[in-house]
């Protein structure tokens, strides 16, 4: 009798184990895409800092569509070819109050951006709220479209 409650012991201990690890896994995977996800938007806060044509074209989907708060919406080459042409330039960049929602292959992402720009030598502060859109590729994500307005 001792030794069947053992068994019975151990039985229930596995069947909880197990029980908690399977309801813990979903979990535990959604965290681990959202701080993958976090990770690439603060790498696109870097290169909006110090632009890199290879790291902005990796981060970036080839179907962006990027729009600025005034209106502007350009495509991955736009993108790239106008922060690497320096006519405007982040000197720094906050982000605040940031989400990330993830539904499979796709992440929403909304903060407000807080930013000391340099346009042309006309220094400048500038307070956005933005929406991005990311989607896997593989292990990575990219942007694939993002909307800005002002605040």
């Amino acid at each position: 009798m001792i030794i069947h409650l053992k068994n019975m012991k151990k039985q229930l201990f596995s069947l909880v184990l197990l029980i908690l690890t399977l309801g813990l896994s979903p979990s535990f995977a959604q965290d681990k895409a959202t701080q993958s996800l976090e990770k690439a938007v603060e790498e696109l806060r870097q290169l909006l800092i110090k632009p890199d044509q290879k790291g902005l074209e990796n981060i970036t989907a080839e179907e962006l569509s990027y729009g600025h708060s005034a209106g502007r919406v350009e495509d991955q080459k736009e993108f790239i070819d106008f922060l690497l042409s320096g006519k405007s330039q982040f000197v720094s960049i906050d982000l605040e109050d940031q989400s990330v929602d993830i539904i499979g292959k796709t992440g929403i992402v909304r903060h407000t951006l807080l930013a000391e720009t340099n346009n042309e030598g006309v220094k400048g502060n500038i307070k956005l709220g933005v929406l991005m859109l990311w989607q896997k590729d593989g292990k990575n994500w990219k942007l694939l479209a993002r909307q800005a307005f002002k605040m």
